[in-house]
């Protein structure tokens, strides 16, 4: 799977949408928010394993 910053993914536990803000691959690690971003204060950013997240589509 290549995953690159700016692409919609989906994790694992659920089938809600979300945008690769940033990928550290020597570590495993990418950040994540909500997509679309929510029209009030944004969507925060989180990290998570790239073991838990899948392409869409």
């Amino acid at each position: 799977m290549s995953i690159h910053q700016g692409d919609c993914v989906n994790l694992d536990r659920d089938e809600n949408t979300y945008q690769v803000i940033g990928i550290d691959g020597d570590h495993d690690r990418c950040w994540l928010r909500r997509w679309p971003i929510e029209p009030q204060g944004g969507s925060p950013v989180f990290e998570i394993s790239l073991n838990q997240i899948r392409n869409l589509g």
